[in-house]
């Protein structure tokens, strides 16, 4: 009997959405909402929410998250904004990318 290739789902967020949410949400303080994020990264709801969910602080596959991003209701809409540890891992990523300096 021949052996069939399983997909494995992913089990981590994509380190390129990642960065683009992590700078988006870094430029503005307020938040986003969640539509316009979308329209920005140029992704799908379902994309958006997956990755929120692994850069909060939820449990998901018995891991925390870690605690990055915060989603919030403001009447009908919701908004994601980074907490003071996704600031940090903002700022911290944003440093390892600089060009050093001669």
């Amino acid at each position: 009997m021949p052996h069939r290739a399983i997909s494995v789902p992913c089990l981590s967020a994509d380190p390129q959405l990642t960065a683009q949410l992590l700078t988006a949400l870094a430029d503005t303080p307020d938040g986003v909402s969640l539509a316009r994020l979308c329209k920005q990264l140029g992704v799908r709801m379902s994309v958006l929410l997956r990755t929120l969910a692994w850069l909060g602080s939820a449990s998901l596959d018995g891991q925390p998250g870690p605690g990055w991003i915060q989603v919030e209701d403001r009447g009908e809409r919701q908004f994601a904004l980074l907490t003071p540890a996704g600031l940090a891992a903002h700022a911290q990523r944003e440093t390892a990318q600089a060009p050093p300096v001669d």
